[in-house]
Formats: structure tokens, C-alpha cells, sequence
């Protein structure tokens, strides 16, 4: 529900109650009473067709849900100031019937009565509405705040999961580097153990060079 919306419903209900309370006091009147009732009245119609523009405007500009539900509402009070308007232009119309308005005057204790109890009943739906829909305020903010917990939640997790890949990384860049220095190290241990072997056969070679070289100098001495 629109917080907007709710301040607009908010006044118009508060003009609808004191159009209808002048309205119904209206016959009772002097005529500077009535004069100054009808601009005062003249007033708040013209107020209550600005706000019924202004929920209108704001109710379509919301979600398709939300947007059926306010419209269905304004429907309401569109025909809720039809009949105000109607009522006015009735009181103030100079055709009236005077019988009318005496019988309308005699009468008017009764028509009060029930103008009054119609009034508490609109106001009731009123109120009653916009508790529903301060409930389902509360209720959404509820709900705001425990996906924003949860999103928390989430994040810290997969914080905590990028430092353990983090971790995991650095270790094994140091492992990397383990290996590297250790196949530098076995490399330069073959390259020895090659040149050793090429020192070891070639010492082997000249000492059998050797024996042979003094055997024939011993048999051609003979």
C-alpha cells in the first residue's frame, strides 16, 4: 500500500465527514449561515476532486496488485462524492419546493440520525481499511528486513569463502614453488651425476690405457 495514497485517503475521508455534517445542519440555517455553508462547502468538493485526481494518479502508478485493490477503493469514493455533490446542488438549487424543505426541516432530527450513523459507518470502513493496510506495511517492512538478514548472511558467507580460496591460492603457490625449487635441484643433481660419470669413464679409460701400455712394455722387453 502507498504511504501517499493513504495521506490522500486519509483527507478526503476527514472532507467527506464535514461536507456531510454541513449538509445535513445546512437546512437548519439562517441565510448568512447558509451562505457562508455553501462556500465553505463549495470549498471542500472542489478540495475532494483534487484528491480523488491525486489518488487516481498515484494509484496508477503503482504495481498491477496493488493498483486493482486502490482503484477498486477510489471507485468508492467517486461515487461517495456524487453523492455529495448531489446533495449540495440539491440544497442549494432556488426550485426547491419550500414544502419540501419545511417537511425536509421536521424531519431532519430523524435524517441526522441516520446521516450520522452512516457516517460512523463510512468512517468505521475507513479506519478498518487503513489498519489493513498499516498491517500489510508492517508486515512487507517484516518481511524487507529478514531477505536484508539473509542477505547479510549470505555475504559474510561467501566472504568468509573467498579468504579460504584466498588461502587455498596462496598455499598452493607456495607448493608451486616447492616443486619448482625441487625440480631445479634434481636437475642440477643429474647434471652432476652426468659429469661424473663422464669424469668417472674417462679416469676408467686412461688407467686401462695405462695397464695396457705397461703390459706391452713388459712383453717387448722379454
Amino acid at each position: 500500500m502507498s504511504q501517499v495514497f493513504e495521506g490522500y485517503e486519509r483527507q478526503y475521508c476527514e472532507l467527506s465527514a464535514n461536507v456531510s455534517r454541513k449538509c445535513n445542519s445546512f437546512s437548519a440555517s439562517d441565510s448568512e449561515q447558509k451562505q457562508q455553508r455553501v462556500s465553505e462547502i463549495k470549498a471542500s468538493l472542489d478540495e475532494a476532486d483534487v484528491l480523488i485526481r491525486k489518488m487516481d494518479l498515484e494509484a496508477r502508478s503503482l504495481q498491477p496488485s496493488v493498483k486493482a485493490m486502490l482503484l477498486a477503493k477510489l471507485r468508492e469514493y467517486k461515487s461517495d462524492l456524487g453523492k455529495l455533490k448531489k446533495e449540495f446542488k440539491r440544497l442549494t438549487s432556488p426550485n426547491a419546493d419550500q414544502a419540501a424543505r419545511e417537511e425536509l426541516l421536521e424531519s431532519g432530527m430523524a435524517d441526522t440520525h441516520l446521516a450520522s450513523a452512516d457516517q460512523r459507518e463510512r468512517m468505521t470502513m475507513s479506519i478498518e481499511r487503513m489498519n489493513q493496510s498499516s498491517e500489510r506495511i508492517a508486515e512487507s517492512r517484516r518481511t524487507m528486513l529478514e531477505t536484508e538478514d539473509l542477505g547479510v548472511s549470505i555475504l559474510e558467507d561467501l566472504h568468509q569463502q573467498r579468504e579460504t580460496l584466498l588461502h587455498s591460492h596462496k598455499r598452493l603457490h607456495g607448493v608451486d614453488d616447492a616443486i619448482d625449487k625441487s625440480k631445479r635441484v634434481l636437475n642440477s643433481m643429474s647434471r652432476r651425476i652426468s659429469r661424473n660419470k663422464w669424469i668417472v669413464g674417462s679416469v676408467i679409460g686412461v688407467l686401462v690405457l695405462v695397464i695396457i701400455l705397461i703390459l706391452y712394455l713388459k712383453l717387448s722387453h722379454h
